[in-house]
């Protein structure tokens, strides 16, 4: 295990590095479903030349041949060998080769899941068992860096071995990983059996006396450590819940430039039932009019740079809230939402990945329960 510390408002850093596992600053992999290919303007002479072209106003004609057939020039012929990376046009996004595969063919007429929503009115997909194939996924994200967020502070540190252990067995398995654990406690951190590629991070942080404080405070740290080292270290960030543990597959099917996860009190609820922030007076306030989903703040990510951006604006609006003597009724949840109803996420995840099973059973909607709540006395953890 490596571990990293972090003291902050000192700015203070120092690294504790483990006798078997290097921790490295990882170099940006090339084939990354993220990877935006740089904005280059190709302005050479031989590109933004009109020879060959018609002028405007004018017909182009085609030269003819000898037995009165139109002839292409060779300059108008389509190039048919692969552009290189200098030669991709400036905005386009990177698809990632696949190798050979063999599976089934997707039923066009045969969805394969009819019995719940799978796909939002912005066409955004929604995760659910048996609508994803984890192969191709993962032959897509084959080079993609995971930083996995998680918040440890006074007795919540109980939960980080059992949190570690599951992420291991379950989380992003095959891929790379880093799990940042933000506490007030770096002593208390066990030492959990890694493999390959796969490290944790510590990272000290202040105490506060309030549970409400912390959740506030960790998206400014989130956004404070995206600047710092996301961009430098991993490819998307993952903000996760430490007093919950995987209990089946979660994957790369989850990634995206921005995804939430629906909350699971809630998916199948009015929207009237919602608990948005409903005073005006709040950044985080929510009309009762206006709605999509109620998104749960125990499980979301991105990409680096709209973690970057939703931290962001979650932080300054939970300012300006604090600086009007408003604290938000479910604190960073509240503002989360009402930053998932201006900005759409590009991927919604179902119940699947956040529920609590003691709470709400096991209905037969739900295949599989991938990230489950650790039963717990809520008095006595937060006390």
């Amino acid at each position: 295990m490596v571990q990293m510390t972090s003291r902050s408002g000192d700015g203070a850093r120092r690294a504790l590095v483990g006798p078997h596992v290097h921790f490295l600053r990882s170099q940006r992999p090339k084939g990354n479903v993220f990877r935006l290919i740089p904005g280059r303007r190709q302005m050479g002479e031989s590109r933004s030349s009109t020879e060959g072209r018609p002028l405007q106003g004018q017909r182009e004609s085609l030269p003819s041949s000898q037995d009165g057939r139109r002839v292409v020039p060779q300059g108008m012929l389509l190039e048919t060998k692969q552009c290189s990376e200098r030669d991709c046009p400036p905005d386009a996004c990177r698809v990632p080769e696949v190798p050979r595969m063999v599976y089934p063919k997707a039923q066009l007429l045969q969805p394969a899941r009819a019995d719940v929503l799978v796909m939002t009115p912005w066409f955004a997909p929604v995760i659910w068992d048996g609508v994803f194939d984890s192969a191709i996924l993962d032959a897509q994200f084959e080079n993609t860096t995971v930083g996995l967020t998680i918040f440890a502070i006074k007795k919540y540190v109980a939960f980080l071995e059992l949190f570690l252990q599951t992420a291991e067995k379950h989380f992003m398995v095959g891929h790379r990983v880093t799990c940042y654990v933000f506490t007030d406690r770096p002593g208390d951190v066990p030492r959990v059996p890694l493999g390959e590629g796969r490290q944790v991070g510590v990272l000290e942080v202040r105490s506060y006396s309030r549970r409400q404080d912390v959740s506030v405070h960790r998206v400014e740290m989130i956004r404070n450590f995206s600047r710092r080292r996301f961009l430098h270290e991993v490819d998307s960030p993952v903000c996760a819940d430490v007093d919950v543990r995987f209990r089946d597959h979660v994957g790369v099917e989850i990634l995206s430039p921005l995804f939430g996860t629906l909350h699971p009190g809630f998916y199948g609820a009015a929207r009237e039932a919602f608990t948005y922030e409903r005073r005006p007076q709040s950044q985080a306030h929510v009309p009762r009019d206006e709605v999509d989903f109620y998104y749960a703040g125990g499980f979301f990510g991105g990409s680096v740079a709209e973690a970057l951006r939703l931290t962001s604006a979650c932080h300054q609006a939970t300012v300006v809230d604090r600086a009007h003597g408003i604290e938000a009724v479910w604190h960073d949840e509240s503002h989360l939402n009402r930053y998932l109803l201006d900005h759409k996420p590009t991927k919604v995840l179902s119940p699947e990945y956040l529920w609590d099973e003691q709470l709400l059973g096991w209905p037969a909607v739900m295949k599989k329960l991938r990230y489950v709540t650790v039963p717990k006395s809520h008095r006595g953890i937060r006390d």
